[in-house]
């Protein structure tokens, strides 16, 4: 794995502009890394939240037992969002075992959230909506949310590193320039990496924060050195959601899409995100309002698993309403913790 992300420290270093990997090679995964330098003639971003490292990947909810934390999101027949229900109209199932829940709010946690914004060159004539659309994003975070902002083509780019700053977050987005061809594996195995210091730096203050991605791309992953399958099983073992937005070819040019829109789908499924696939650039700024109102409408549920083997085992989670005719989303499982 080590030798993996070397070579794409080594791919990314290629690449000309103030890209990531000009401050750090990509990070293992105990390992901190510096955030980019800004474009030449911009004023470098500030970095108001210290990310420190850990060597233990840290629950979602402080606690001295293994807590399995789900974000839960319920809409009714209509899709509208649902709000109003109380714990006892929920029940959890972990490989079909019926769980206890000793963890419930509906109140809203801050959000850490990495926007990935794809500016391959095939985003030249789309780039200003697509900015129009992230600042409008952007101005809907709360104040004690915390967002980065991520641009990737060929190389792998952080316009800004996480921060509470909205007018910090505006200017990243405005620093994007179309270019390069389109590493969306590298982006995002790299957001997810990222964000898991966040996530532990937030636990170590007993500071709970939902975790999310962002990502936006119009075609199919052509540059990547990190494979798929990697980047899945790094999902699937973060506490991440992760919605993503697959802008699909006007003109029905489907090939090579029908992989990039697999790809988007599956990671949204199973981290209990949500996918998305406007045929028109201007249908943007509704999508990225719709995962905003989401994003404001999830309930957190916390369970100590009845199954207390630690072998590090895929378990299944599904989450039931009791309220007829409501439908769940939350990520589809978790490995067990192991003795490590």
């Amino acid at each position: 794995m080590r030798l993996l992300l070397a070579a794409i420290g080594l791919l990314i270093a290629a690449a000309s502009g103030p890209s990531l990997a000009q401050q750090a090679t990509p990070p293992a995964p105990a390992e901190p890394s510096a955030p980019a330098a800004p474009a030449a003639g911009q004023e470098p971003g500030p970095v108001p939240v210290p990310l420190p490292a850990g060597s233990a990947q840290a629950p979602a909810f402080k606690s001295g037992i293994d807590l399995v934390s789900l974000n839960v999101t319920v809409a009714d027949g209509t899709g509208r969002y649902v709000t109003d229900l109380k714990e006892n109209e929920f029940n959890v199932f972990e490989d079909g075992v019926k769980q206890d829940l000793t963890f419930f709010t509906s109140r809203k946690n801050p959000i850490a959230l990495a926007m990935l914004l794809d500016s391959s060159a095939s985003m030249e004539n789309k780039l200003p909506i697509l900015q129009s659309a992230a600042v409008s994003f952007v101005r809907r975070l709360h104040p004690n949310d915390l967002a980065s902002i991520i641009e990737f083509d060929s190389t792998v780019y952080v316009r800004q590193a996480f921060t509470s700053n909205q007018a910090d977050l505006e200017r990243g987005v405005q620093m994007l320039h179309a270019g390069g061809s389109t590493a969306l594996h590298n982006a995002i195995y790299w957001a997810l990496k990222d964000i898991k210091k966040v996530q532990q730096a937030a636990a170590a203050e007993e500071n709970p924060r939902r975790q999310a991605l962002v990502v936006f791309s119009d075609g199919q992953d052509t540059y990547s050195i990190m494979p798929y399958e990697e980047v899945l099983d790094l999902a699937k073992r973060s506490e991440t959601a992760i919605y993503t937005i697959g802008l699909r070819d006007p003109i029905g040019n489907t090939r090579g899409f029908n992989n990039s829109e697999f790809v988007l789908r599956q990671l949204a499924v199973e981290t209990g995100g949500r996918a998305f696939f406007p045929d028109n650039i201007s249908d943007l700024a509704n999508v990225y309002g719709q995962i905003a109102d989401e994003l404001s409408s999830q309930y957190a549920l916390g369970y100590t698993s009845k199954n207390q083997r630690r072998d590090g085992a895929w378990r299944r989670v599904v989450v039931q309403a009791t309220r007829p005719s409501l439908t769940t989303r939350t990520k589809l499982g978790y490995f067990a913790p192991t003795n490590r």
